[in-house]
């Protein structure tokens, strides 16, 4: 079996709702308003609790109280709502995996500190409404998820890897293909827009020169995770090598305080996204 093959045994046992296939097609119609996707959003009270914590949040550091649904999608945008339903949606999906619970608790801690790390980047680095960026990190990895589910055996292996070893050649050696590409196949089939995939698919790719600014932020912010979370077996220079960081000009500053960034925030994410894996710290 190949990624393609997986995914589409996943989308038939991870399914996105008919909330969300309503409030994409809602937003896909540009003859939508903000009344109509809030109203849609509103018929989930779960759905709606958690944009309002999320939108409230030190993350986005709204000034004002956002009370409404409406209110969230005027001032975070329609993209960035979107985002935050297919957050929702996506770990909502996940939680009929079969799956250790230690394992969900790192999975998602690790999601949650590359959607944060890619974040981060995008602020400093001053890339247009960098919050977007956050999704990125967040659904990168779903294609581990996918095959813990199928082939369990297949991913400890994996997990196997040697010192100095990157996770995604032993991946490719394993599978014969990446997380990355298994991801990008299951985002295609539930029809998420394709500069979400893209990023995502590419992920892994060593060669700049095509790549896209949220591609090249994605690869230094999931080996910047990495290098975190694997400190004993994957070092910062075996993960990112310098040219790599000089051509996005991401210096060892930057690095420190996206470390920072992601202590102040990963609890308050956790907790909203997956309490579970919150309550480790």
């Amino acid at each position: 079996m190949d990624a393609i093959d997986y995914a589409e045994k996943a989308s038939e046992v991870f399914v996105l709702s008919d909330s969300f296939v309503r409030i994409k097609e809602l937003i896909d119609d540009e003859s939508s308003t903000i009344d109509d996707i809030a109203d849609v959003i509103l018929l989930d009270p779960a759905l709606s609790g958690t944009i309002l914590k999320l939108a409230n949040s030190s993350f986005f550091n709204y000034p004002g109280k956002i009370d409404t649904i409406s209110k969230a999608v005027l001032v975070l945008g329609i993209t960035e709502v979107y985002n935050l339903v297919i957050a929702y949606f996506t770990t909502k999906a996940f939680k009929a995996i079969k799956a250790p619970t230690g394992f969900l608790e790192s999975f998602w801690e690790q999601s949650v500190d590359c959607a944060l790390m890619i974040k981060f980047l995008g602020s400093e680095l001053s890339v247009p409404n960098a919050e977007r960026l956050f999704i990125l990190g967040l659904l990168h990895n779903l294609g581990e998820l996918v095959m813990q589910q199928f082939a369990a055996d297949e991913v400890e292996k994996i997990h196997q890897f040697k010192h100095g070893e990157l996770p995604w050649d032993k991946q490719k050696q394993q599978l014969g293909f990446s997380f990355g590409d298994c991801t990008g196949e299951l985002l295609k089939l539930w029809q998420l827009p394709y500069n979400l995939i893209e990023p995502i698919r590419f992920q892994d790719e060593q060669d700049f020169e095509f790549a896209t600014t949220d591609t090249k932020l994605l690869y230094i912010a999931k080996r910047m995770m990495l290098a975190n979370h694997h400190e004993q077996k994957l070092s910062v220079e075996q993960l990112l090598p310098a040219e790599k960081l000089a051509e996005i000009a991401v210096s060892s500053e930057i690095f420190e305080r996206a470390n920072d960034f992601c202590d102040m925030e990963r609890l308050a994410i956790l907790a909203v996204l997956n309490p579970s894996a919150a309550m480790i710290y």
